[in-house]
């Protein structure tokens, strides 16, 4: 049965790839994926539990003797309901930041960003958007940050194609800058959660590698991206009259300090983080219809809440949903964690081991891949197998469009085509990588 759901897997991550070519939505093929292979490890579990096997998850929490004596019924639900939480908090926390840029975006709030950066030269402007894409992304995260950014573009560069060039950096430089702080990336988070880096050791550990990481394929892409943007897109040519300055300021305001409080609400009050999320955009939601009452009626019905929900792109979130569930089901069979004890096995060290996943983590989720890794290795808190692990699988997503959340939200948001990036960005995304591992191996070394 294993051999079954990895080859509906792997042809579902095919479908995806090729969604132009086959003209079928990436979010159809996902979901179809997501479900079949967790219908069909629901089938081959019910082979398995009568004979005494149970989820490998459920083993820390009941002895085999209770697991047995428990329906399937209760155990079947019970490990689906533990994915599904998980996948939920995920999919509520993309959608609270998109709805947030979108309402930031109906206020004209982003207008004020953009009619700063005068730049019209690809080369300069990729270096604006790479610097301030990458120290957005410590700050927030990457997911978040990428949503603003393509936000931006959209009112930068009208081009489709150049706007596609500019987006693949975006991916690079918002995984590469959530690599090294601990509020960047679910996958740093992880391992600061469980005591295996510290907030200022991994700082000073994985600064320069992700610098080096964002570098590399910034100044190959400067190099190659010559002349000039074309005019503005038409939409921003001129602002809402109807929209006064302050509800611009206000609004943006607002919405970045709703951004940026979210990983300090968690950090408080140990809520998942769409906790944080779901009550800044209920803030901004009061605020919104607070001021609603300043506009005449056409300006209020385009930028109200329930007028913005209506841009969010629900295919992207089912997308996310398929992916997810369809990753979740190789993990509830242990076939990740078997996969990186085999890596241990097989590659002469660790360090090689933390590249290896990273690489890994850019064709499935690294968060579970994080996740085995912590359960199989016990060294101590700060070691350079953890930092490089925090890195590695922080920016190996880079090197695919499906292989990170940044990417997952770029390619639903701009309709990316999988092979496009494949072809124009991934190279500079792997060099930028691999560049980034090796200076943070030298550092350590030096250190």
């Amino acid at each position: 049965m294993l051999t079954v759901i990895l080859t509906v897997f792997v042809l579902g991550y095919l479908a995806i790839a090729l969604e132009h070519k086959l003209h079928i939505n990436k979010a159809a093929s996902a979901l179809v994926t997501g479900v079949v292979c967790w219908a069909l490890y629901i089938l081959n579990l019910q082979q398995l539990l009568p004979a005494g096997s149970i989820p490998h998850w459920f083993e820390e929490e009941a002895t085999l003797e209770k697991v047995s004596n428990i329906p399937l019924h209760f155990v079947v639900e019970a490990q689906h309901l533990h994915l599904t939480g998980e996948i939920a908090s995920i999919l509520f926390f993309l959608m609270g930041a998109m709805t947030i840029v979108e309402l930031v975006d109906a206020h004209e709030g982003f207008a004020i960003v953009t009619s700063r950066i005068r730049a019209r030269k690809k080369s300069s402007l990729l270096w604006i958007v790479g610097l301030l894409t990458f120290f957005m992304s410590a700050i927030l995260d990457n997911l978040t940050t990428t949503i603003v950014m393509v936000s931006l573009l959209r009112k930068l560069v009208a081009d489709k194609d150049d706007r596609l060039r500019f987006v693949g950096l975006v991916v690079i430089a918002a995984n590469a800058g959530g690599a090294w702080t601990v509020i960047g990336d679910v996958t740093t988070t992880m391992l600061w959660i469980k005591h295996k880096i510290g907030t200022v050791e991994v700082m000073e550990s994985l600064f320069l590698g992700s610098v080096t990481c964002l570098l590399v394929p910034l100044i190959g892409m400067s190099y190659l991206m010559k002349g000039e943007l074309g005019a503005f897109p038409k939409a921003n040519v001129h602002l809402d009259k109807n929209i006064q300055p302050w509800h611009q300021w206000l609004m943006l305001i607002l919405g970045l300090v709703a951004l940026i409080s979210v990983p300090v609400f968690k950090t408080v009050t140990h809520l998942p983080p769409y906790m944080g999320m779901m009550l800044s955009l209920g803030v901004l939601w009061v605020v919104a219809e607070l001021i609603s009452h300043t506009m005449d009626e056409t300006t209020r019905s385009s930028t109200g809440v329930l007028a913005v929900l209506q841009k969010v792109d629900m295919s992207s979130i089912l997308f996310f949903l398929g992916i997810l569930l369809a990753v979740g089901s190789l993990g509830a069979m242990g076939t990740l964690r078997q996969a990186a004890e085999s890596l241990d096995q097989i590659l002469p060290s660790r360090e090689i081991v933390a590249v290896a996943i990273g690489l890994v983590s850019a064709v499935v989720d690294n968060v579970p891949l994080v996740a085995a890794g912590i359960e199989m290795y016990d060294v101590p808190m700060n070691d350079e197998f953890w930092m490089l692990l925090a890195y590695c699988a922080g920016t190996g997503g880079s090197c695919l469009i499906i292989g990170s959340a940044a990417g997952v939200a770029a390619m639903g948001l701009e309709h990316i085509d999988f092979s496009w990036y494949l072809r124009r960005i991934a190279p500079w995304a792997l060099a930028g990588y691999l560049s980034g591992a090796v200076v943070v191996l030298i550092e350590r070394q030096i250190h």
